[in-house]
């Protein structure tokens, strides 16, 4: 979406095959490298806006690329009309949502006129309740009202209306979760996401040269990838289609010919064979070890424990246990110098350690795929390849379910530990 070219790909994969009815876009991407994707210009705007108190300086930026756009697709259509509109309601609105929103509300404009489709207004058809959650029973009505009847239809991406009857979008690469609702609520056989990649890969290709494309994998292996920085599909998006059973195919916009990857529903999910479906990491967390005596024995210590964390509003990502010892897995931009000492100080109030570690600059690899459940000696290899590429592990976490494995390591060490584990499993490229 990024251009008028690409555009013009998006429009032919469309009217390629009839079944493809509903259309979720997303704001114009980069064209280049060192170019600005229109949703970052538009934060600016509302940068600007709040400094200055217009957005115009900015906004132009922004007026260009759709003029250039419309200009390169040939389209008959006052696109500076709409461009004013939008300029004059960010001044009013003065709301960074309202603002972040336009790129796609934009391009869902021109799309609509490329395909001559009917444009739906995601505003009027998706909503937020008082809490600023996803309001689903609400949404999937007006979403089935407003396509009784229609052949094609395009809806912007990334944003609805909240309580307050003003504009509310979910996070950053949300016009993923956007498709998924609409699937969802027109009853599709198949959510297609369109990408700029040939589907999911076994692990980050800026870490090992040319991975292996997954050729399906299940919603839950998906989520314990997207989680753990495998970005292809907000992880999010799957929440919607997996109630439903309806399975997710992502495919290249520049590649149409490539199969892509399947997210299957565990119903319909065949495992390969392989023993792991995919290796993903993220970095920068920080690990609050803790140790007493007879843990295990005491009421509520673990509830004490998450309390603290509670007061100070810090989501805990993991808490690997033994008899006498807990750690509790934070992320680090959660987390600040002061805001640290005064959690470790009433941790030490509420429960009385005998002793507290905190190791920052941990980094979390996620090793995951149904086959390692059945598997005998699956841990044995991993660490094994851990320890030959001379990686010092801080920390595990496999859940009950044996779906991953989860390995700290110093952050330096991330890529190298993605790397060992890749080449056990899936041999050298």
């Amino acid at each position: 979406m990024a251009d008028g070219h690409t555009m013009t790909k998006v429009a032919k994969i469309i009217q390629s095959d009839p079944s493809r009815q509903f259309v979720v876009v997303s704001a114009p991407g980069k064209r280049f490298s060192g170019d600005n994707k229109v949703t970052d210009l538009l934060y600016d705007c509302h940068a600007r806006l709040k400094a200055e108190g217009s957005c115009a300086g900015a906004f132009a930026e922004v007026r260009r690329r759709f003029e250039s756009i419309v200009k390169e697709l040939g389209l008959d259509f006052d696109i500076s009309a709409v461009l004013d509109d939008t300029e004059r309601r960010i001044d009013e609105e003065k709301s960074e949502e309202f603002t972040a929103s336009r790129g796609e509300y934009l391009a869902g404009v021109v799309m609509a006129r490329l395909l001559g489709a009917q444009f739906i207004d995601a505003a009027d058809v998706v909503f937020f309740d008082e809490n600023g959650a996803f309001d689903d029973k609400r949404s999937y009505a007006a979403i089935a009202a407003a396509v009784k009847g229609c052949s094609l239809a395009v809806f912007p991406g990334f944003y609805g209306t909240g309580a307050d009857g003003k504009i509310k979008t979910f996070s950053r690469g949300g016009s993923d979760i956007s498709g998924a609702i609409v699937a969802r609520a027109v009853g599709a056989s198949l959510y297609e996401n369109w990408t700029d990649v040939s589907g999911v890969l076994a692990c980050d290709p800026r870490i090992v040269d040319s991975p292996r494309r997954i050729k399906a994998l299940s919603y839950k292996e998906l989520r314990e990838l997207s989680y753990m920085g495998a970005n292809v599909l907000h992880s999010e998006s799957i929440f919607p289609v997996r109630r439903a059973n309806i399975p997710i195919l992502i495919k290249n916009t520049f590649r149409p010919e490539d199969e892509g990857t399947y997210i299957l529903p565990i119903a319909q999910y065949k495992p390969s064979g392989n023993v792991v479906t995919g290796i993903a990491g993220k970095k920068h967390f920080t690990v609050i070890f803790i140790e007493k005596s007879h843990m295990n024995s005491e009421v509520g210590f673990v509830r004490k424990v998450l309390s603290v964390l509670e007061r100070f509003s810090i989501s805990v990502e993991h808490i690997p246990s033994g008899i006498d010892t807990m750690s509790v897995v934070v992320e680090s931009a959660h987390l600040d110098n002061f805001t640290l000492e005064q959690i470790l100080e009433s941790i030490k109030a509420e429960v009385e350690p005998d002793f507290m570690r905190v190791s920052e600059n941990i980094a979390l690899v996620a090793t995951v795929g149904h086959g390692m459940s059945s598997s005998v000696g699956t841990s044995a290899r991993l660490f094994k390849a851990l320890a030959e590429a001379g990686i010092n592990v801080k920390m595990i976490d496999q859940g009950s379910s044996e779906l991953n494995i989860i390995v700290g390591v110093k952050d330096e060490d991330m890529e190298k530990c993605i790397s060992a584990v890749y080449r056990e499993f899936f041999g050298s490229n």
